[in-house]
C-alpha cells in the first residue's frame, strides 16, 4: 500500500486518495493490513451502522464511502475492475478490518492517555506535496477544492489522520520489538536450497475430441445454464466536457508589457554574474583550521590534507556570491570571490565553523537583454496564466454545480463543447464494438461516471498532470442484459464444444495418472493414451523459486514442491487448456551452512513476518479490549448492494 502510496501523492489527483489512506497508515505500513481478524457479535446496534467499535461505530455510509475510494485506488492498477470483483477478492472486509483497528487503536490509545496534538495534525496535512502551491507553500485554497472535489470534510481528514498517527505510535514499538535468532533461521534457509527434480506432462484439450454437433436442446441448456457469459455488464454513456491548457492558450498570451514588467521586476535573475566551483572544507575549531590552512598552502593537496585529519572536502559547484553568502557568510563569500583560480582561502570564520577552501574555476555568465530573455519569460508567464485561467474556469463550475446547475447549462455558460459517449462498460469498451480498444483519455472520465448514481449532479474530474480537467455527468444506465441466443448461438456451440474437450482431456488425465502412480513411466503412459500427447518435459528446481517471479510460479512448479518422491499428482493447466501431469523423482535437501547471506536474508524476512504476527496479535487484543460488535444483517445488506444488487451502486 504504501509503494502505491508513495506514488500517487505527488500529485493533485493522488491527494484525494492520500486522505482516504491516511486514517490507516499506519496499520498498512506496519502490518501490511492487518486483517482477517473478526471481533464481537452481532447486537445493539441499528440497521444504519455495521460495526460498532467500543463508543465509535461505522455506519453503513461509511463503509460505502470507504468502498468506492478503495475501488478508486484499485483501478489505479486494475482499470477494468469493479465493485463485485473487489468485493470478491476480499477488499470489503479488509477496508473494514482496517477501519475497526484504526478505531480500537485510537480509543485504546486515547484510553491509555496519549493524545495526537492539532500541530502533529496540521504539519502532515501541509506537508503533502500536492497541496503546496507555485511558492512551494501549502495552499489552503487547493485543500478546500480537494475536499469539495472528494466531498470530504476538513474534520474527516483531521480525524482519520489523528487515528493514523495514534496508531503509528502504538504499532510501530510492538512491531520493532520482534528478534529472530539465528540458529532458528538456518533449517529455514536451508529448506530455501532443497532441489526437487521430476517430469511433467501435458495433456491438451485441444487434442481431444468433442463428438457430434450440439443438439438444439443441448445449445438451449447450455445457454441458460450459462446465460452469465453471454449478458452484456452494465453499460452507462457519459456526457463530458473537457477543459485542457491548449484550450485557454489563446487568450492567456503575454503581453509586451507583462513580459517588461517580469524582465524589470527580476532584473538581477537576468543581470551579469560569476559563478565558481569551490572545494571547502569546515573545521569545528580555528587552530584546526589554521593547520590545515598551512598544509594546503604548503604544496599539499586540500582533499588529501582534510582526510589525513579526519575530515572530507565538499564540493560546491556553481555557486554564485549571494547562494555562497547564504551557505557560509559574508566574510567567506567576500574572500572566495575576491581570489584568483586556484587560491586557497581561509580559514575564514563560517556559519558551523571555520572554512579553509580552494576557488576551482571561474565563470563569468554574462547578463540577458530583455529579448534574450523574452523566451523564457513567455513560457514562465504563459504557465502561469494558463493554470490561472483553468483555475478560474474550475472554481465557476464548481460554484455554479453548489448551485444545481444541470450539465447543459454549465457548458453553456463556459462556452464548452459537451459530448457524449456511446453505452460503455466500466472498462471503457463499447461492447458493440468490441474491437476497437478503450480510449485511455477517457479513462478517468468514465471511471467516475461509474461511481456515480442516477441523480447525482455533475462531477469535476481531474485529467493528467497538466491541469486539465473535465465536467462529467452520468448519461443512461443499461442494467445487464443477456443477448439473445440467436445472436450467440456460435459461442454458446464453441463453449459446449470446449467444454467437451476439457472434460475429455481431464478424464484421459485420471488414466494417465493412474499408470504412472502404479509404476509405469509418464512418457510409456502418455505414448499410450492414443492420443498424439506432447512428451514429458523434465523439470529440476529448488525451493527458493517459487517466491523469485513476482508474478508468482508456475502451477505445476507449485504442485512438485507439495508432494513426497515418487508420487504424481494432476491439476489443470492455466487458462483451462487442458491437464498437467507432475511425477515428482527425487527430493534432495538444502544446506545453508556457510551461505552467510541467505541466512541472514532469511532471518530478517522472518524477522518481519513475526513483526506482523505481533501487530496483529496486538491488534486482535485491542479489539477484545474496546470491544467490537457487528450488525451481520446491515453488513450483508452493504455487500448485496454494492455487488451489484442495486444496479446503480459500485459497479
Amino acid at each position: 500500500m504504501l509503494s502505491f502510496f508513495r506514488r500517487i501523492i505527488n500529485s493533485k489527483a493522488g491527494v484525494i486518495v492520500t486522505f482516504v489512506v491516511l486514517g490507516v497508515i499506519a496499520i498498512a505500513f506496519a502490518a501490511g493490513d492487518v486483517t482477517g481478524l473478526r471481533g464481537g457479535t452481532s447486537g445493539g446496534l441499528t440497521g444504519n451502522y455495521v460495526v460498532k467499535v467500543g463508543g465509535e461505530k461505522v455506519s453503513v455510509a461509511d463503509l460505502e464511502s470507504r468502498m468506492q475510494s478503495e475501488l478508486q485506488d484499485a483501478r489505479q492498477q486494475q482499470p477494468t475492475i469493479t465493485m463485485a470483483d473487489l468485493i470478491a477478492q476480499g477488499g470489503m472486509q479488509a477496508a473494514l478490518d482496517r477501519s475497526v483497528n484504526s478505531l480500537a487503536l485510537d480509543e485504546f490509545g486515547h484510553d491509555q492517555g496519549m493524545i495526537v496534538s492539532k500541530r502533529a495534525v496540521d504539519g502532515q496535512i501541509a506537508s503533502i506535496p500536492g497541496l503546496r502551491g507555485p511558492n512551494g507553500q501549502f495552499d489552503p485554497a487547493i485543500y478546500q477544492q480537494l475536499l469539495q472535489q472528494r466531498r470530504l470534510t476538513d474534520a474527516q481528514v483531521r480525524s482519520d489522520i489523528a487515528r493514523g498517527l495514534m496508531a503509528q505510535q502504538l504499532i510501530l514499538p510492538t512491531q520493532g520489538a520482534t528478534q529472530f535468532p539465528q540458529k532458528v533461521a538456518l533449517p529455514y534457509a536451508s529448506l530455501l536450497l532443497e532441489k526437487r527434480d521430476g517430469r511433467i506432462g501435458f495433456i491438451p484439450a485441444q487434442a481431444m475430441d468433442t463428438g457430434a454437433a450440439p443438439s438444439d436442446a443441448e445449445i438451449q441448456a447450455a445457454y441458460r445454464r450459462g446465460i452469465a457469459r453471454y449478458t452484456v455488464p452494465q453499460r452507462r454513456t457519459v456526457r463530458y466536457a473537457i477543459v485542457t491548457p491548449d484550450q485557454v492558450k489563446a487568450r492567456v498570451a503575454p503581453t509586451d508589457q507583462e513580459i517588461a514588467q517580469v524582465y524589470n521586476e527580476q532584473k538581477v535573475r537576468y543581470a551579469a554574474v560569476q559563478k565558481r566551483d569551490i572545494t571547502q572544507v569546515v573545521v569545528l575549531d580555528q587552530a584546526g583550521a589554521n593547520a590545515l590552512a598551512a598544509k594546503v598552502k604548503g604544496g599539499a593537496a586540500l582533499a588529501d590534507a582534510a582526510r589525513a585529519a579526519g575530515l572530507e572536502p565538499s564540493i560546491q559547484k556553481a555557486m554564485t556570491k549571494d547562494a555562497y553568502r547564504a551557505a557560509t557568510s559574508a566574510a567567506a563569500a567576500d574572500a572566495v570571490f575576491g581570489a584568483a583560480k586556484g587560491a586557497v582561502v581561509g580559514p575564514v570564520r563560517g556559519a558551523l565553523g571555520w572554512i579553509v577552501a580552494r576557488v576551482d574555476t571561474i565563470a563569468d555568465v554574462p547578463g540577458k537583454t530583455l529579448e534574450q530573455a523574452r523566451p523564457e519569460i513567455v513560457a514562465e508567464l504563459t504557465k502561469q496564466k494558463q493554470e490561472q485561467a483553468l483555475r478560474q474556469i474550475h472554481d465557476a463550475l464548481d460554484d455554479s454545480l453548489a448551485r444545481n446547475t444541470t450539465f447543459d447549462e454549465a457548458v453553456a455558460d463556459q462556452k464548452l463543447t459537451g459530448q457524449q459517449t456511446q453505452p460503455l462498460l466500466t472498462s471503457g469498451i463499447n461492447p458493440d464494438a468490441p474491437g476497437t480498444p478503450a480510449d485511455p483519455k477517457l479513462a478517468p472520465i468514465v471511471a467516475a461516471a461509474f461511481q456515480m448514481q442516477e441523480g447525482d449532479a455533475a462531477q469535476l474530474v481531474p485529467l493528467g498532470q497538466d491541469g486539465g480537467f473535465a465536467l462529467v455527468a452520468l448519461g443512461r444506465i443499461t442494467p445487464a442484459t443477456p443477448r439473445p441466443l440467436a445472436q450467440v448461438r456460435d459461442a454458446v456451440v464453441a463453449d459446449i464444444r470446449a467444454d467437451r474437450a476439457r472434460a475429455a482431456a481431464r478424464t484421459l488425465a485420471a488414466q494417465v495418472l493412474a499408470k504412472v502412480n502404479k509404476g509405469m513411466p509418464l512418457a510409456q503412459a502418455l505414448a499410450g493414451a492414443g492420443r498424439a500427447l506432447p512428451p514429458p518435459q523434465a523439470i529440476s528446481a529448488v525451493r527458493g523459486q517459487l517466491a523469485a517471479n513476482p508474478r508468482g510460479a508456475q502451477p505445476g512448479l507449485v504442485l512438485m514442491f507439495s508432494m513426497v518422491p515418487g508420487s504424481a499428482k494432476m491439476l489443470e493447466a492455466p487458462n483451462k487448456s487442458g491437464w498437467l501431469i507432475v511425477d515428482l523423482d527425487r527430493v534432495t535437501p538444502g544446506d545453508a551452512r556457510g551461505n552467510a547471506q541467505l541466512v541472514t536474508g532469511t532471518r530478517q524476512d522472518l524477522a518481519r513476518i513475526v513483526g506482523r504476527e505481533y501487530v496483529d496479535q496486538f491488534a486482535r487484543a485491542v479489539r477484545n479490549q474496546v470491544g467490537v460488535k457487528t450488525d451481520t444483517g446491515a453488513l450483508a445488506r452493504v455487500r448485496a448492494e454494492l455487488s451489484g444488487a442495486n444496479p446503480a451502486a459500485g459497479n
